[in-house]
């Protein structure tokens, strides 16, 4: 049978995809890593269906290497008779826990089949949240900035992990970025917050992100002209052509659903 991993979204039940709804529905056991993964899972199953995993909220390697042993152990034989789910924020594929419970089953229960079930990452919902658009030909590339750290370097970063505001902040800055927080964006547990001012979100909150970019990378779109063109009442004549280019096939494709005739320029 199967083990889902499937992505919940940025952390509000209704941003759960349908195919991960669905998932979770067909599940005999639901395993849920934490807290907020779990008040988000129990809103799709019952909660006697859901099976809690403990992970020691530590970075010495052999205590998370036995941890994710004692969770494969206890996943797979579920997964073997019948259909589990493993639930996480975001996105099982993007920053997520998801990836040492799929390396732990390969080299212990390798039987296990597995199918990823893609959800709303937490770049692309702090991207909507911010207003924030990523065009094309934009280039964005994700950084961890826990305890303090400045990464620097691309043009646009998205940084998870922001749990020290005010030294990102400065490093940041130095470095030349404006930069956005969010914290707790599409969440229903805590007070979300939008701002620029690091002082505002100056207590550690592992679900605090920003947005870093440099004020003079901006790319043109071929749709500004639409903007540009526009006349001081802010109405568009142009359309990004000379002239009343908009106007003038306006009225052309009226006249000629009226029969009359169409003179050409």
């Amino acid at each position: 049978m199967t083990l889902y991993g499937i992505g919940l979204g940025p952390g509000q039940p209704d941003l759960v995809t349908v195919r991960g709804k669905r998932a979770l529905e067909s599940a005999d056991v639901v395993y849920s890593p934490g807290r907020l993964s779990r008040s988000v899972a129990t809103e799709h199953v019952p909660e006697e269906r859901i099976g809690d995993l403990d992970f020691p909220m530590t970075r010495d390697e052999e205590k998370l290497r036995t941890a994710w042993k004692e969770a494969a152990a206890e996943i797979a034989p579920t997964a073997r008779d019948g259909d589990a789910a493993f639930v996480t924020l975001g996105d099982p594929n993007v920053y997520s826990t998801f990836g040492h419970l799929r390396r732990t089953l390969a080299a212990f229960h390798p039987e296990v089949d597995l199918e990823v079930v893609p959800g709303v990452s937490a770049m692309s919902a702090f991207a909507t949240a911010l207003g924030v658009e990523i065009t094309a030909g934009s280039s964005l590339a994700l950084r961890e900035a826990d305890r303090g750290a400045s990464p620097t370097g691309p043009d646009r970063m998205i940084l998870f992990k922001v749990t020290d505001a005010p030294a990102t902040h400065e490093g940041l800055v130095e470095a030349g970025y404006d930069v956005v927080y969010g914290r707790r964006l599409f969440m229903e547990q805590g007070e979300t917050v939008v701002t620029d001012d690091p002082s505002e979100i100056d207590e550690r909150d592992y679900y605090t992100l920003a947005y870093a970019e440099k004020p003079e990378t901006r790319v043109e779109q071929a749709t500004d002209a639409f903007l540009e063109a526009a006349d001081e009442s802010g109405v568009v004549t142009d359309g990004g052509e000379n002239g009343s280019g908009a106007v003038v096939r306006q009225e052309r494709s009226e006249a000629a659903l009226c029969g009359d005739e169409v003179k050409h320029d």
